[in-house]
């Protein structure tokens, strides 16, 4: 992570500003990462349509990518689309720019981008596409991919064509001076109901969602009918940063607040969780999020003298709390209201 000066950041938005309409009509329709009118939910939508007509996906996962791009390449790509000077030398000049460490010691680079600089994503997405999305639309037209930044997932018919691809990806991005990290990088079975066979890699992660065989259930003609189905949900390392987050806020210490001043203090980003993650089996997100109602309970009992033995009493409390102001929390109406996962999420 790089964080520019504040003139650097100005600087660097006057050159997206300028390089974006340009670079933007190039770029490949199944690029999602940090791009005007795409988003990760559209990529993961994709990813999922995928997985259900294709019984492979391999799983790239990029070395290093951000410190690992090659400056001249990458001032080649540049040069493929502008010839405007001052682009191209402030370009070059933040490409190459040393790094000042928190001792004040100067610190030289030698490739890479820094995360953090304005103009680092769009960077990203030109090397990328030379390096990997119009060589695919080259060498490999008849598979897809879903590519958000360097998280890339690409959908094979069989083991072999996924085998394939991986060699030529690796000799590929070998060129370009970027390497496949080789324990992360995997080729995964998209097994559900329909398909066979006993396979060591049959879930994957992608954009915080993990996509393996899951239970689904649907309504036809007042019959709920059960099926499985390959279907991404919020990931367990992502419901783990998630629980993470609930434990710091150690809102059961917070007897200074009221209950309401909490809600509103913690409701943005219990919104902002759902309405990522609930785009697909929102169900999978409940477990995690009920953890804040097991803090509120803790709370009331560190903040009422009355309460502070009374683990029932405390419960009751919470649940009279509830059904009298259910719309408090963000996460109640989810949590403790109709919630239920159809075929159609």
């Amino acid at each position: 992570m790089g964080i520019p000066t504040v003139a650097d950041r100005i600087a660097q938005e006057v050159a997206r500003r300028y390089l974006e309409p340009i670079l933007e009509p190039v770029f490949h329709p199944d690029s999602y990462g940090y791009r005007p009118g795409k988003s990760a939910i559209e990529a993961v939508r994709t990813a999922r349509e995928r997985c259900w007509r294709y019984d492979w996906v391999l799983d790239l996962d990029i070395t290093g990518f951000f410190d690992s791009i090659d400056w001249e390449l990458m001032l080649k790509a540049v040069h493929q689309h502008t010839d405007c000077p001052w682009v191209l030398l402030y370009i070059e000049r933040w490409l190459k720019a040393p790094v000042q460490m928190e001792d004040g010691s100067v610190v030289p680079r030698t490739a890479g981008t820094p995360q953090g600089g304005v103009i680092s994503p769009l960077l990203a997405n030109l090397f990328l596409h030379y390096a990997f999305d119009a060589w695919m639309a080259r060498t490999f037209a008849r598979i897809p991919f879903e590519r958000y930044a360097d998280d890339i997932i690409c959908h094979c018919k069989s083991a072999e064509e996924a085998r394939a691809l991986w060699g030529a990806i690796a000799d590929r991005f070998a060129a370009c001076k970027l390497v496949l990290h080789p324990q992360k990088t995997k080729m995964v079975y998209c097994k559900d109901v329909n398909r066979r066979g006993d396979f060591p890699n049959i879930h994957f992660d992608f954009l915080g969602f993990q996509f393996r065989a899951r239970k689904i259930m649907w309504v036809k003609a007042d019959r709920r009918i059960f099926a499985h189905s390959f279907q991404p949900a919020a990931s367990p390392k992502a419901l783990t940063r998630i629980s993470r987050d609930i434990r710091s806020w150690a809102l059961h210490h917070r007897s200074d607040k009221s209950l309401t001043e909490l809600a509103q203090m913690y409701n943005p980003c219990i919104r902002g969780w759902i309405t990522y993650y609930s785009h697909f089996y929102k169900t999978q997100l409940r477990p995690t999020l009920k953890r804040i109602d097991a803090y509120v309970i803790r709370w009331v009992r560190r903040k009422f003298k009355r309460m502070r033995h009374q683990t029932k009493g405390a419960r009751d409390w919470f649940d009279r709390l509830r059904r009298s102001n259910p719309t408090l929390f963000a996460h109640w109406a989810l949590c403790h209201g109709n919630g239920r996962t159809s075929g159609a999420v």
